[in-house]
């Protein structure tokens, strides 16, 4: 089985004691369904249409697992804590 990427880009930060929040209840939530953070930063650079803006990476063994995740209680309530905190888009792709 492939394993899977969780990949946020975060477009603008509204209010960072949202995220500060969030990301202390998500890196909980993440952790406890199986996730492993691989990268969490500003981008390096950025090239073609890309935009320099906060990036996180994180791992799982499967897309199951990062989707069941995603709608776990406790991730659901990170997501509360953010609400309106930022504008950021969130993809989970299968690895190869």
């Amino acid at each position: 089985m492939a394993k899977a990427y969780w990949i946020a880009f975060y477009r603008e930060i509204l209010d960072s004691s949202k995220l500060a929040a969030y990301a202390q209840l998500a890196t909980s939530a993440i952790a406890a369904g199986g996730g492993r953070f691989l990268a969490r930063s500003v981008a390096a650079a950025a090239y073609e249409s890309g935009i320099r803006e906060r990036t996180i990476v994180i791992e799982f063994d499967s897309v199951g697992q990062a989707m069941a995740t995603h709608e776990s209680p406790a991730y659901r309530e990170a997501l509360k804590a953010l609400e309106g905190g930022v504008v950021r888009e969130m993809r989970i792709i299968a690895g190869v």
